[in-house]
């Protein structure tokens, strides 16, 4: 799949998708400008262990401080925005740093697009901003549901971009990715939760609600689904979900984890995994037929296959020593 751009900032690179949507975007023969996190220990996150990184400028900043923002952006013709904090569970301890870094740091992003003339803005959005569905499948029309401060922040985020692009003709997409799974995915995900504890002897996994139902759709096509985007002016001003059209709950998802896995488990409910009521979106099940309409995009990968090439990638030497699977990662 190509891209209409020679040049790209990839703002969050050092994280799951972000990482992943490098590789994809250098694949396809694009000079990927990569903004990770500075750290003191010059880590760039996931990219430290992707390959073919030659046409990869990692530049090193906050996506608080818009100075660099602008800076990183000067000189690309298309942005894709995925820098945020995303934990739900942490939302409810640091707020104010949800707002800092997803709705400063959107608006630091969309200034610097404006100030210095990028051909397009693509700005990674959430499932979680519906909240539980009130009607399946959820289109983008779909009512906007606050259901913990970490999907406020991208409401807000989300918000803002519309009026960029209103007040100020701003070329700016919003990708609104259902639940995204696949190799380097964060602790604090329920799929490498899952894994990790299997891969490490468990056989009582220690999970929160099993009931919530999720659209899950592998690493690899929310990438493509970015890439089909990417030039799509029709686009422009618009929501647009990327998902599989599939749902499943979570007990079921881990009972097929354990299947692929090859082992019996039971599930045992962990009262400090559990969201507050009030806030647990119960049913999330996409419809992408407006994503397909505009580029023809359909996802690829069924969710047994992908969740087999997951597996595997935790299984390689290595990989799992990343993750603390006895722990509860918040």
């Amino acid at each position: 799949m190509s891209v209409p751009a020679r040049k790209a900032l990839v703002t969050g690179a050092d994280g799951f998708i972000g990482s992943h949507l490098v590789e994809a975007l250098v694949r396809s023969g694009v000079s990927v400008r990569a903004m990770v996190m500075y750290n003191s220990f010059n880590s760039w996150g996931w990219l430290d262990s992707v390959e073919r990184l030659a046409d990869v400028d990692v530049v090193s900043g906050d996506i608080r401080d818009a100075e660099f923002v602008r800076t990183a952006a000067a000189g690309t013709e298309i942005v894709f925005h995925l820098a945020a904090l995303i934990a739900i569970p942490y939302s409810y301890q640091a707020p104010r740093s949800y707002i800092d870094t997803n709705v400063t740091g959107t608006l630091n992003v969309l200034q610097a697009v404006r100030d210095t003339g990028v051909a397009q803005l693509l700005i990674a959005s959430t499932s979680e901003v519906y909240g539980t569905a009130r009607y399946v499948p959820i289109d983008e029309a779909h009512p906007r549901q606050p259901q913990s401060p970490y999907s406020a922040s991208k409401i807000a985020a989300d918000a803002l971009a519309e009026s960029f692009h209103l007040s100020f003709g701003t070329p700016v997409t919003i990708v609104r990715p259902f639940n995204t799974y696949g190799p380097r995915q964060s602790a604090r995900a329920v799929i490498p939760t899952i894994i990790t504890q299997l891969l490490a002897g468990d056989r009582v996994l220690k999970l929160g609600n099993v009931h919530p139902t999720r659209d899950l759709n592998f690493v690899e096509d929310t990438c493509r689904g970015f890439l089909a985007l990417a030039g799509c002016q029709k686009s422009f001003g618009r929501s647009v979900n990327v998902g599989s059209g599939r749902e499943i709950s979570i007990g079921d998802l881990a009972r097929l984890i354990a299947r692929i896995i090859g082992v019996e488990i039971e599930i045992r409910a962990d009262e400090k995994r559990l969201r507050p009521p009030g806030s647990e979106v119960e049913r999330l099940l996409c419809d992408n037929s407006l994503i397909g309409s505009l580029t023809g995009y359909a996802p690829a990968t069924a969710l047994e296959e992908g969740l087999r090439r997951t597996v595997e990638w935790f299984r390689k030497p290595g990989n799992s020593d990343h993750y603390k699977a006895h722990l509860y990662n918040v």
